[in-house]
């Protein structure tokens, strides 16, 4: 029952409210009447045409320098962004020529370290080759220290059976 006590309550004080507002605004309709008829300036046909068509061309300016000044925006916009990316240009190829410049200098130090290489190669060649000769000469001189030998060998018997046979 309170509640619905309450609810008879605040229904009742929402219509106090609402008439109080319709009250007001009926107010405010009769002071702007009698403003406007006070005030108002009654002109003929032409002159409120071209009022109108005053008031319409200072809106349509209104508009379009408000896009004017939008397409001033976007435009600087434009021109940051073609800045950024010319100087990114300019720095992806000094970037690029700075890689070829090193990729060319890696290209000499690699023919040239080729080129030692193959000096040392031709080098350890003619030692090998050397090495190979001497071996070979040294083959041949033991061949002939034991052909050599072999014969002084073969005469010292000799000779020992000789000096055996003489005591």
């Amino acid at each position: 029952m309170e509640e619905k006590d309450k609810n008879k309550v605040s229904s009742e004080e929402r219509w106090k409210g609402a008439i109080a507002n319709l009250t007001e605004m009926a107010s405010n309709l009769d002071s702007l009447q009698k403003l406007l008829l006070k005030k108002a300036v009654f002109v003929d046909e032409e002159t409120f045409a071209k009022a109108s068509l005053s008031s319409e061309q200072a809106r349509t300016i209104k508009v379009l320098e408000q896009r004017v000044e939008t397409l001033e925006r976007e435009l600087d916009a434009a021109i940051s962004a073609a800045a950024r990316a010319r100087a990114e240009k300019r720095q992806a190829e000094a970037a690029q020529k700075a890689a070829e410049l090193r990729a060319q200098e890696i290209t000499r130090e690699l023919e040239n370290t080729t080129k030692v290489f193959e000096l040392h190669m031709e080098e350890l060649r003619a030692k090998q080759e050397e090495i190979s000769k001497r071996d070979n000469e040294i083959k041949l001189l033991e061949a002939i220290i034991q052909t050599l030998g072999g014969k002084e060998s073969h005469s010292s018997n000799e000779e020992v059976e000789h000096y055996g046979t003489l005591t």
